[in-house]
């Protein structure tokens, strides 16, 4: 078969260079998601093993529990802030991320953005928390305990043939593997459908961690809390960055930037809102009760449980439980650590399939238009995420955490670009059509088809941030104490000034045909109007009654 024809074959239906179903502006039938499903996700998406860890990041660096806590509090508000603001366009116009930094980086200059993101969806960047593979080797672990329930004895039953420099056995691997097959029927579902999936991941996750503090209180005796809860804090420094002041800066930064990623991505999900109300009063209420919720959990099971170990603070949940099966393999633990897998593996697959493989399948729908939708985009994230050895990732919580937050000092920057874009610079006034119109009839062409203002603002919002981030990653690079500062500082930082330099870069070279259709234009409820009725109608009508439009793209 020639390769033109097998092409042909694997092209969808009713297509442009620009636009699938996928990627066009969700229709009435397809925004399913009600406040209740916007809570089920973020209760799914923070109560979580990444969430649970968030304490053996802040108290290491030298943080009392409650200053922990604290900087936990104000982060997560901070950050249901720049969540809200991050959604608008796709709540009000129901478009996704990739078709909106159309209209901040323009046409072509939108595939950086997109790009970046594929990358990690894709682990190729070393930031771990929204990584399919990464979770799915996370999601392996959680697996593992399910194995070791039906067999205290399967790690000794199954010979290890990993090197020893891999950090993991030929069992733990098998689980990983079983994890990853297990994934693969939840990608089918398309993402206006996964409300009966978050219903039942949400209920089964909320009542383990409810469960799992419970015990934890319960059963810690007579000695009481380890030491996580020590009153007092390290001996720190009076000035500098590790100083109380700034290190309580860098807790509440990176409890931000552990999420920076979903705030970039909340387009894509806020499109699928019953109404714009759905999605900004969903996620304002059930995202920072579920993230601070989980995290300060994690502190007390953790302090409940410390002296049963000789004084050693187990944070991460999988290890725990392996530790309680090697001190008692009775039928009771097995049971428990059977359904305390069971729900750890609920919450893995919820947070993999919708953060990650939807993700990738959104951006790389967006990317390929002709050939790729949804569906196919994150089979094709789940299958080439193993090649990134995710099991190499990281070694520590801390590190993990530290990575993963660290790596906001390059979305944080978007998210301003974002937001600039659509509350000052389009002042909500969007032009849907000419989003999927690639020719400089757009306006969101720019210049050849790339808004210079975008980049510009972005590297801006980044280098100053740059050798801290360095540093942080590999210990063994110094840089001034400013650096670190700057870093510690970095998602504030990388936001506020890109989205500054953005409007004023576009008050200094405005772009006349984008100001032209924001000053002529109606107000920005009779456009949302107008376009939510242009476009509720099948693709294959829409794109006859736009031929003109999509001519030639």
């Amino acid at each position: 078969m020639k390769l033109q024809s097998i092409i042909k074959r694997v092209e969808l239906h009713h297509v442009s260079s620009w636009m699938n179903d996928d990627v066009r502006p969700v229709e009435s039938e397809r925004r399913t998601w009600s406040f209740r499903t916007f809570h089920n996700f973020w209760l799914l998406i923070n109560c979580n093993l990444s969430t649970f860890l968030t304490g053996s990041a802040l108290i290491p660096l030298g943080l009392t529990w409650w200053q922990a806590i604290i900087t936990i509090v104000i982060g997560n508000m901070l950050a249901t802030g720049a969540l809200l603001l991050s959604s608008l366009a796709g709540s009000y116009y129901h478009i996704n991320f990739p078709v909106f930094s159309r209209a901040v980086w323009g046409m072509w200059g939108s595939q950086f953005s997109i790009w970046n993101r594929i990358f990690l969806s894709f682990g190729i960047y070393t930031a771990p928390g929204f990584l399919y593979g990464f979770q799915s080797w996370i999601g392996g672990q959680c697996f593992y305990l399910i194995l070791l329930s039906w067999d205290p004895k399967y790690e000794q039953r199954i010979p290890n043939t990993m090197p020893a420099d891999i950090g993991a056995t030929s069992a733990q691997f098998i689980s990983y593997v079983v994890f990853c097959i297990l994934s693969l029927p939840f990608i089918w579902i398309p993402p206006h459908r996964l409300q009966k999936f978050f219903y039942f991941a949400s209920g089964v996750t909320i009542i383990f961690f409810l469960t799992l503090l419970i015990w934890a209180l319960v059963t810690m005796g007579s000695g009481g809390f380890g030491t996580t809860l020590s009153p007092e804090s390290a001996t720190l420094p009076t000035g500098g960055p590790k100083s109380i002041g700034w290190l309580i800066t860098l807790g509440i930064i990176s409890t931000m930037g552990s999420i920076a990623a979903g705030i970039l991505n909340q387009n894509d999900l806020a499109r699928f809102a019953k109404q714009p109300g759905s999605a900004i009063w969903g996620q304002a209420v059930a995202f920072p009760l579920y993230s601070i919720f989980s995290s300060v959990l994690g502190i007390l099971v953790v302090a409940a449980t410390q002296k049963r170990f000789q004084g050693e603070a187990i944070w991460n949940p999988p290890t725990l439980f392996v530790r309680l099966l090697e001190m008692d393999d009775s039928a009771g633990t097995r049971t428990a650590i059977f359904f305390a897998g069971l729900a750890l593996c609920a919450s893995q697959l919820g947070i993999n399939i919708t953060s990650n493989a939807l993700a990738g399948g959104i951006d790389l729908a967006s990317v390929f238009p002709r050939y790729i939708n949804i569906r196919r985009g994150a089979y094709i994230t789940a299958i080439l995420s193993p090649i990134v050895n995710p099991w190499r990732l990281v070694n520590t919580a801390t590190t993990f955490l530290s990575v993963l937050s660290g790596y906001s000092i390059f979305l944080a920057p978007m998210s301003g670009l974002m937001t600039a874009s659509y509350l000052v610079v389009n002042k909500q006034k969007l032009k849907i059509d000419d989003l999927y119109r690639g020719n400089s009839e757009s306006i969101y062409w720019y210049t050849w088809g790339i808004n210079f203002r975008a980049p510009v603002a972005w590297i801006v919002g980044v280098a100053p941030c740059l050798p801290g981030f360095v540093a942080a990653v590999d210990k063994s690079v110094s840089v001034t104490d400013g650096a670190a500062e700057m870093y510690y500082i970095n998602y504030l930082y990388g936001f506020l000034s890109s989205a500054t330099l953005y409007i004023l870069l576009h008050w200094i070279f405005p772009a006349p045909a984008v100001e032209a259709f924001v000053r002529e234009a109606p107000s920005s409820r009779e456009i949302q109007r107008y376009y939510c009725d242009r476009w509720d109608i099948p693709l294959a009508e829409t794109l006859q009654t736009l031929k003109e439009d999509f001519k030639g793209t």
